[in-house]
């Protein structure tokens, strides 16, 4: 179900069950995983500077696969957190910038996805949202932390409550992802943009990477912030990038980072 491409600093990983929605069984999230290991060794090696995850046909991924589930016997803790949060985790720190372009459904396991990725571009008639109230079912994979960070107490429980679900295009209004674009420009503007970082300076970028998820996950003031970043700079300076950056800004050229 899981595909990994590499080529020109870029690895393409892709949900490719469109069938189902690419919903993810604990098979698949294995495979997924796997894809992300062997990504990240393509960082080490110098082959990947930046990866995109997309997925094949309408939907991005519309969660869990739940077709085979006999609630009885449902072991959601070895899901969930055996499975989920590490494979989660993971795509977070992803040693390079992470991008995903989202269409079509973007739900439970699904969102969990977008949420654990750098920059979220998505098409404007994605869906969004909870619709596990129909379930008998609660929102996971980090669903409860972005809506109540992004869109207050209020609209979190409206939308845990009523199982709407929101267009691609509000949500980025609501301040949930970066872009929203047509859905027939996402994939081409998406694949654009990605390759364009990864020409960039990686190190650069993987520091910056660190320090929003710092302040994000420690609740850094100013001015503790601000240190952190005195330090990466300081950290910077003694790499290959940095020396680029500066020679090419002084000698008014186009600078080639190796990462």
């Amino acid at each position: 179900m899981i595909e990994l491409n590499i080529t020109g600093g870029v690895a393409e990983i892709v949900l490719n069950a469109p069938e189902k929605m690419n919903s993810l069984n604990e098979a698949a999230l294995a495979e997924l995983e796997a894809a992300y290991d062997k990504a990240a060794e393509g960082v080490e090696t110098g082959q990947v500077r930046a990866l995109l995850l997309r997925g094949e046909g309408r939907g991005f991924c519309a969660g869990r696969d739940i077709s085979g589930i006999v609630p009885a016997d449902d072991d959601v803790m070895g899901y969930l957190g055996g499975k989920v949060q590490p494979l989660l985790a993971k795509m977070s720190s992803f040693p390079a910038p992470t991008f995903a372009a989202v269409q079509g459904a973007c739900l439970g396991v699904g969102l969990g996805l977008a949420i654990a990725t750098d920059v979220v571009y998505v098409a404007e008639n994605a869906k969004i949202g909870s619709p596990f109230a129909n379930l008998g079912a609660t929102l996971d994979s980090g669903g409860h932390w972005l809506f109540t960070e992004r869109l207050g107490t209020h609209r979190t429980l409206d939308l845990i409550y009523t199982a709407e679900l929101i267009s691609g295009a509000d949500a980025v209004a609501s301040g949930l992802f970066s872009r929203a674009m047509p859905a027939d420009e996402l994939l081409e503007t998406t694949r654009g943009i990605v390759a364009k970082v990864a020409t960039g300076a990686t190190e650069a970028f993987r520091a910056s990477k660190e320090l929003v998820a710092e302040i994000r996950d420690a609740r850094l003031g100013l001015w503790e912030s601000m240190a952190n970043e005195n330090q990466a700079q300081a950290d910077l300076c003694d790499t290959a990038d940095y020396a680029e950056g500066f020679a090419a800004f002084q000698e008014k050229r186009k600078p080639v980072f190796k990462g």
